[in-house]
C-alpha cells in the first residue's frame, strides 16, 4: 500500500483557534510590496481571459485586479465581511471558512477561473480545497495560486514554514496531482525586476481538463 502523501501533522498552525476570531478584526494590510503588487496584476492581465467570470478565493480587501482588463464578475470569498467590501473590484462578496468546511457555496461549472492571492499557506485542507474549486470552474478553466514569501506565522501550516520557496512550488503542484482533474500544470516566477529588493512572487497554475 502506498504511503499517503502527507500527514496530519503538516496542517497543523501554530494558532490553531478557529479562524474566524483570527480573522474577524479587519486587517487592511498587504503581504507584499507594490512592485510585486503590481507583478500580480500584470499576470492576471495576461492569464485570465477578457469578459470571465472569476473566484477571488480567500480574498480580502485588495483583489490587485487590473483596471484595463474588462471582467463580467469578480466574486470575493473570505472570512471578513468589512474587509471585502472595501475591495474596489469584488462584484459580490460571500464570507464563507475553508478550512471548516472545504466545498465552496457555488454551483458546478460557475466560474472561468479562480485565483489564490499569497494565502494559499493558510490551507489546512488544500486539496479538498482543491478538488471543489474543479468543481466550480467551467471546463478549460483556470485555477492560479499566486505566493511570495511572506505570511501570518503563526496562522500558516507547518509544511509551509518548513520549506523554501522552490519546494513551496512543488508542494501546490503536488495539491494540483492530489485534487486531480487539472491538465497543463505549470510554474512561473512573476518577481518584478525592479525595483532591487523587491519581493519575489511566484505562481503555479493549471487548467480543469476539457473533459
Amino acid at each position: 500500500m502506498n504511503e499517503p502523501l502527507f500527514q496530519p501533522d503538516d496542517f497543523a498552525r501554530l494558532d490553531d483557534s478557529p479562524d474566524d476570531l483570527f480573522y474577524g478584526e479587519p486587517r487592511k494590510v498587504v503581504h507584499i510590496d507594490a512592485a510585486a503588487c503590481a507583478a500580480v496584476a500584470d499576470f492576471l492581465h495576461d492569464a485570465v481571459p477578457p469578459e470571465a467570470e472569476v473566484l477571488d478565493l480567500l480574498s480580502s480587501w485588495r483583489s490587485h485586479w487590473p483596471p484595463e482588463l474588462a471582467k463580467r464578475r469578480l466574486a470575493g470569498l473570505g472570512l471578513n465581511a468589512e474587509e471585502m467590501a472595501d475591495n474596489p473590484d469584488l462584484d459580490d462578496i460571500v464570507v464563507h471558512d475553508v478550512n471548516a468546511v472545504p466545498r465552496l457555496p457555488f454551483g458546478d461549472a460557475s466560474f472561468d477561473a479562480a485565483i489564490i492571492t499569497v494565502s494559499i499557506q493558510y490551507l489546512t485542507q488544500p486539496v479538498a480545497v482543491f478538488r471543489d474549486v474543479h468543481r466550480v470552474l467551467r471546463a478549460g478553466g483556470l485555477f492560479a495560486v499566486i505566493y511570495s514569501n511572506r505570511m501570518f506565522p503563526t496562522k500558516a501550516v507547518a509544511i509551509w514554514r518548513r520549506l523554501n520557496n522552490r519546494q513551496h512550488g512543488d508542494l501546490i503542484a503536488a495539491y494540483f496531482r492530489e485534487a486531480g482533474g487539472f491538465v497543463d500544470l505549470e510554474a512561473r516566477d512573476c518577481s518584478p525586476p525592479f525595483p532591487p529588493g523587491s519581493d519575489p512572487l511566484y505562481v503555479v497554475m493549471a487548467r480543469k481538463a476539457l473533459s
